[in-house]
């Protein structure tokens, strides 16, 4: 018997709560949930649901307060600083909403940046500099600053900056938001071409239609992951998520 292939990331019973003077607020509440290689995830939810949280915690921007978070075999609640921030900068891919281009650096450099904090020669920083923005149809652009770009351009080159480092995993927080229709159905096709080239993908949408482009969705509300139908009639209904059983 063929034994099952080891979850990329595995989240057990993981939590994070928020200290501000006397308030205490749980923003996310026993996440149990899994990511495969390969797989195309979308979380989606109500503003506020804790989604971005999610995400930052995924992508080691935040540490959980609680539970157990393993990436590519590791304990990151184990791992110190520089480790964190080494295996983000190897492993993760990321795509904001609001692109965080570095204005007075050209694409070429916005792109190259990750990879210089690497250390990586400056050939091999070139030539992936290239493959990249030349898969995200941005290579005609490489010169230019980011106020002369459209959106969607930025967007592009946002994609081409995450995919050149060769992540292990893209994560993309609302990556349409700053778009509208058009661009960002553009944005979603080419995340879908990654994908079916082997990307793994985990991605955070409001927006039913660009989730439907995912393998599965994982649905939040009140810090909680959800059912479908759940999440719908609490939506609804606008109530709070029932406690969990003892």
């Amino acid at each position: 018997m063929q034994q099952a292939e080891e979850a990329l990331i595995s989240m057990r019973k993981l939590g994070k709560v928020f200290l501000t003077e006397d308030v205490e607020t749980h923003a996310l509440y026993e996440i149990d949930m899994e990511l495969h290689r390969g797989e195309f995830l979308s979380i989606g939810g109500p503003s506020g649901c804790g989604k971005s949280t999610l995400l930052s915690i995924m992508g080691l921007l935040d540490s959980a307060t609680e539970g157990e978070y393993i990436l590519k075999g590791q304990e990151v609640g184990e791992l110190s600083v520089r480790e964190r921030s080494r295996l983000r900068n190897r492993e993760i891919g990321f795509i904001f909403q609001a692109f965080n281009l570095i204005g007075d650096l050209t694409v070429r450099e916005n792109v190259e940046l990750p990879l210089t904090y690497r250390g990586m020669p400056a050939a091999d920083r070139s030539q992936r500099v290239e493959e990249a923005l030349e898969k995200v149809d941005m290579s005609h652009r490489m010169g230019h600053y980011s106020s002369q770009l459209s959106g969607g351009q930025q967007q592009r080159v946002a994609v081409a900056r995450a995919l050149a480092g060769s992540p292990a995993i893209l994560l993309a927080d609302e990556p349409t938001g700053n778009l509208d229709s058009k661009n960002g159905m553009a944005v979603m096709d080419l995340l879908h071409e990654l994908h079916g080239e082997g990307a793994t993908i985990c991605m955070v949408t409001h927006d039913p239609r660009f989730a439907s482009f995912a393998d599965r969705s994982v649905h939040l509300f009140d810090g909680k992951v959800v059912s479908a139908e759940e999440a719908e009639r609490l939506a609804k209904a606008d109530e709070p998520v029932p406690a969990a059983a003892e």
